[in-house]
């Protein structure tokens, strides 16, 4: 077996929870992109008509689902069709995902920032261009402009669920970083795992830090607490003294222990 065919089958293989996340967002991230792609393209026929007044241009099912190769294993896409009822022949093809692309560009560094910068700030755009290469076309401003409303909006009503209508026992913290940097300094996502009392896993916050800062991990257990999350039995988390020392202050009566 290859080194490719190796690295690949790991891929294959590799499972934990933020990565299964990371990879459904991007599916989703693809899906809705070349939707609206489709949708800008059948804009420009819905004024052609059939001799009964039909739409003359119309959607047609999904060609047949395919894999493309990421940073973060497998991802698999369905590209639409359409179907013309006049003499012309009308195709859709995605610049997104053109037809047999098999694997995405620039993603091992770019994955773990495009949650950072493309859900929470919304810059979308440049998020997409790391998920599927510089190249990547076929959006207008005002297509971007809007999925950007409607992912920001996704992150925002997920970023405010209430965490009162259950009891956290445990939560893990962790910092995970995207090897680029910003205007601050080095970039991290600060995710935290709640375990509750049923013995379920759940993400309860995804946000951007700095360093895995004091302050940074201050205003993510703050927000948790404002959420309605009650005070955990135990915390989890590595050496970052910037999150003992924001626990000590959101939650001093949680207990601590060093993974």
């Amino acid at each position: 077996m290859g080194k490719n065919s190796e690295i690949s089958s790991h891929l294959e293989l590799s499972s934990d929870p933020l990565t299964d996340m990371l990879r459904k967002g991007a599916q989703d991230l693809i899906r809705q992109a070349v939707e609206a792609e489709l949708t800008a393209l059948m804009e420009q026929f819905k004024d052609i008509k059939t001799e009964d007044g039909k739409a003359a241009v119309i959607r047609n099912g999904y060609l047949p689902e395919r894999k493309i190769q990421t940073g973060i294993g497998p991802v698999s896409v369905r590209i639409p069709k359409i179907r013309s009822k006049t003499a012309e022949a009308i195709t859709f093809n995605s610049q997104l995902v053109p037809p047999y692309v098999r694997k995405s560009k620039s993603l091992e560094a770019a994955i773990p920032w495009l949650y950072l910068k493309g859900i929470s700030s919304g810059e979308m755009e440049d998020a997409l261009q790391a998920l599927l290469g510089i190249k990547a076309g076929g959006l207008s401003s005002s297509t971007v402009s809007r999925l950007k409303k409607e992912w920001a909006k996704e992150y925002q009503d997920w970023h405010r669920q209430r965490l009162d209508d259950r009891r956290w026992v445990y939560i893990w913290a962790d910092g995970i970083y995207s090897g680029l940097r910003g205007d601050d300094g080095k970039l991290c996502a600060l995710v935290v795992i709640g375990v509750d009392q049923s013995g379920n896993k759940h993400f309860l916050a995804i946000e951007d830090g700095v360093r895995e800062s004091k302050q940074s991990w201050k205003e993510v257990l703050s927000g948790l607490k404002n959420r309605g999350m009650n005070k955990p039995e135990l915390a989890i988390g590595d050496g970052a003294m910037g999150f003992w020392a924001a626990l000590e202050e959101e939650f001093p009566e949680a207990k601590m222990q060093r993974c």
